[in-house]
């Protein structure tokens, strides 16, 4: 054990020698002084790892003392002991940032837990976290050999995310490793899963796959628009599970989370077909012959989300649905604002949908910038990333505004990415699109392993622009590059997010129904 330093003041100190040497015995070292004067002097003389202040001294009181201290060094551990059990006592101790309040009279293992609760905390949690990772790794590695369903696959992704998260809280960089590498299989064994069972899924109405995107309003938002009240529906694009947790944490203060359940992403996993999947309840095939007039295809060259609204008015006509609802699209910082200074205006609405376009620009400038490379080297950093734009963003400031009222946050995505690592050679002619995770083209050339492979498109309700076009996915962290400066477009994608594939990160994605804790 670490040898900690732990200054300790109080005006009866000798009282407290059996306390002392308790701690000693633990293996702390301890500096007892019986004054708040003394206790500064110390700081300013030594560096402690902690300090236990009593907080009725004669002199400075151990409040004047913690205020000084702090002062001296803002992220020094202090706990607070006192007689008192007085709520003001108690509010300007916690509002000056103590580490801990104890109350006298003092039990030794009431000391030693708040020692090590303060001193011992990441140790003991990565402990703890090994070991219980260690348990449920061999559950997870197992439940690879059996048959499972959507549900159970949905499950160990975020079982492996929320292993994700208590590993970023650890910085344990060895079962970090061990964690990636089980993901690694388990996408492996998703892959198989859904190169076994899309094209039923899609083609099966008797409710035995998954929840897809061209039923998500139609399972999730829609019966909402009946309980009487206003409905938000929030689309932050790009948004993975691991994304999702680490804004939750922000978002709980203003919110209850109802229900947090997972969805899959159709294929392609890109924006230009799931969300719009999304707003029209339709799928690819079905847009391009229902909707001629607002569908563009591959062969488009004008942008293919530019039609959400108008698939979302078709949808709610189809629905028999007449509400009052507002669309709104937010695609940079001042659009963002004007959604902060309009959103007390959307309560009238009984749907108000809010797309919010940001993690799909942090992922490409991610792709195209060195800085944000630097800031976001790997999954942790990225995840950190997300957490502080969406702390400072508009769209949160919008959401505690709406948390004033009574209403329903539905917060969902399109679709997720995945960290790409493997290059995956293929050649296609001027007509191919440039997505690095999916192909489509009448003239694809590949070695066919580690690829989904699609030669008859309406398989998957895609459109074909002839008789000969294909489609392939990328599979698990691999990416699509051309032979042509082969190396320098390797260098360049490797390590960045990506997204048109068939991953778990890709496919499995959050629909999260919350309620306002002030309505």
């Amino acid at each position: 054990m670490q040898n900690y330093k732990i200054l300790w003041a109080d005006d009866e100190i000798d009282l407290l020698k059996p306390h002392i040497l308790f701690l000693e015995n633990k293996g702390y070292k301890v500096t007892p002084v019986n004054s708040g004067s003394d206790a500064v002097d110390k700081c300013n003389e030594e560096n402690f790892d902690v300090i236990f202040l009593d907080e009725n001294m004669p002199g400075m009181t151990g409040l004047e003392t913690l205020n000084v201290i702090k002062e001296i060094n803002p992220e020094l551990p202090v706990v607070m002991i006192t007689k008192s059990e007085e709520e003001q006592i108690m509010e300007e101790a916690i509002g000056a940032k103590i580490a801990d309040y104890l109350i006298k009279p003092l039990n030794p293992n009431q000391i030693l837990l708040s020692v090590k609760k303060i001193l011992d905390n990441k140790r003991l949690v990565s402990e703890r976290a090994n070991i219980s990772y260690r348990q449920d790794f061999l559950n997870i590695s197992m439940a690879f050999g059996d048959d499972l369903d959507h549900d159970e696959w949905a499950d160990i992704y975020r079982k492996l995310v929320y292993w994700e998260l208590e590993f970023d809280e650890t910085k344990d960089k060895g079962m970090t490793e061990v964690l990636v590498n089980q993901k690694d299989e388990a996408n492996s064994g998703f892959v198989k899963f859904v190169m076994n069972h899309y094209t039923d899924w899609l083609n099966d109405h008797s409710g035995g796959g998954p929840l897809l995107s061209h039923n998500l309003m139609k399972e999730k938002v829609f019966p909402a628009l009946c309980k009487g009240q206003p409905v938000f529906f929030v689309v932050i694009d790009n948004l993975r599970f691991d994304q999702w947790r680490i804004i939750a944490k922000d978002l709980r203060e203003y919110f209850n989370v109802e229900s947090e359940e997972a969805y899959y992403s159709i294929l392609p996993t890109t924006t230009a077909y799931s969300r719009n999947s999304i707003f029209s309840g339709l799928l690819p095939d079905e847009m391009a012959n229902t909707h001629p007039d607002i569908w563009e295809g591959e062969d488009s060259d004008s942008g293919k989300n530019n039609f959400e609204r108008q698939f979302l008015e078709r949808q709610l006509k189809k629905n028999n649905l007449d509400v009052k609802f507002c669309y709104h699209k937010i695609k940079n910082v001042i659009e963002g604002k004007q959604l902060v200074d309009n959103i007390r205006n959307f309560i009238t609405n009984d749907l108000s949908v809010i797309v919010y376009n940001f993690v799909d620009v942090l992922s490409h400038a991610r792709t195209e910038m060195a800085i944000i490379k630097e800031l976001a080297p790997d999954e942790s950093a990225y995840r950190s990333i997300t957490r502080s734009w969406f702390q400072h963003s508009p769209l949160f400031e919008a959401l505690k505004i709406i948390a004033e009222k009574d209403v329903k946050l539905i917060i969902t995505t399109d679709h997720g990415t995945i960290r790409v690592k493997r290059p995956f050679k293929i050649v296609g002619d001027r007509n191919t699109n440039t997505n690095l995770r999916y192909k489509q083209g009448k003239n694809l050339g590949f070695i066919d392993e580690d690829i989904y492979s699609v030669k008859n498109p309406d398989d998957l309700h895609l459109s074909r622009l002839n008789v000969s076009t294909q489609y392939v996915f990328a599979i698990k962290d691999f990416f699509f590059t051309y032979p042509n400066n082969y190396n320098y477009y390797v260098k360049y994608y490797r390590d960045t997010f990506q997204h048109g594939g068939v991953s778990m990160e890709e496919m499995i994605i959050p629909i999260i129904s919350l309620n306002s804790k002030n309505g």
